[in-house]
């Protein structure tokens, strides 16, 4: 069972629902020290003052605000806590919205929320069955580390998630990212299309859902501990460089996620579709044309 990260309530209306937060995620990566390859040794950042040239303790350190270069602002950890904090052992929600209102950059981490007893089983399962039968999440308020956050609740296997959320000043605007002018035909859209429908899965399970990176680095140390040769890594496809023809590329693409379904690799040509029908459009016009040259010459006649 994971620790318990913070401790409080959820504040709903009159309602209050004592809680745990604990983790919801694990971190599997593979962990390296920095040590000293003569002799492995571990290297160590120490923390050091300029002034006095020389290693600090801990209980030396504190919190400085650089006002300007030459002066620098003391915030004591008593001073941060004695500020009034209404959030600070609530997760105060605020509102409620449809998921899909809320653009997932601001979402971050999450935790699971875990009733404090028996006595807040009830009103924590409340809360829960009613986010869920309403089709909404909750926005919250809170404070961790002597901060004030926004976050989000939403209900998974029955369980209540807590996701911390940034703030509208966090996030940096895209538009200065903006693309030029760019023109597309529709066959390009509609092969893009294709490539989705056959890349379209209900869940994320199998082979290339797999952390493939840790498993070699995993094999890698375990090679190295019996003294043997690292296995050879298998290169993949370096990309192209720059696209000639992209609906050739997404053609080839559609072809690829098909074989790898195990349908029919068959290539979808819609090109030759649309000049055909461009071609049955223009006939109507030489029937026209030949209609008025009979005319003409009827009347010259």
């Amino acid at each position: 069972m994971p620790r318990t990260i913070w401790s409080g309530a959820i504040s709903f209306g009159l309602v209050s629902v004592p809680i745990h937060v604990v983790s919801a995620t694990e971190d599997h990566s593979v962990r390296f020290h920095q040590v000293h390859l003569d002799d492995m040794a571990r290297v160590r950042v120490r923390k050091y003052c300029e002034i006095e040239d020389r290693q600090v303790t801990q209980g030396e350190i504190g919190k400085g605000y650089e006002l300007s270069k030459d002066t620098v602002i003391p915030v004591l950890d008593e001073e941060l806590q004695q500020m009034p904090l209404p959030t600070a052992k609530a997760i105060e929600l605020v509102a409620f919205m449809p998921a899909e209102s809320i653009d997932p950059i601001r979402v971050g981490d999450g935790y699971y929320l875990q009733p404090d007893g028996q006595v807040a089983a009830k009103p924590y399962k409340l809360l829960a069955q009613a986010l869920e039968r309403s089709s909404k999440v909750a926005v919250a308020k809170f404070a961790w580390s002597g901060r004030e956050r926004l976050g989000l609740l939403r209900v998974r296997d029955g369980v209540i998630v807590l996701h911390a959320m940034r703030w509208d000043d966090e996030i940096r605007d895209p538009s200065e990212l903006a693309l030029d002018a760019v023109e597309l035909t529709d066959e390009e859209i509609v092969e893009a299309e294709l490539l989705i429908d056959r890349l379209t899965r209900d869940e994320l399970k199998g082979p290339e859902f797999t952390d493939r990176y840790t498993e070699a680095v995993e094999q890698l140390i375990e090679a190295k501990r019996e003294g043997k040769e690292p296995a050879a890594g298998v290169e993949g496809e370096a990309p192209a460089g720059k696209v000639v023809d992209l609906m050739a590329a997404l053609q080839e693409s559609v072809a690829k996620a098909r074989t790898a379904r195990g349908e029919d690799a068959t290539v979808h040509d819609m090109p030759k579709k649309t000049a055909a029908k461009k071609t049955a459009k223009k006939q109507p016009a030489k029937k026209a044309a030949a209609k008025k040259t009979t005319k003409a010459r009827r009347s010259s006649a």
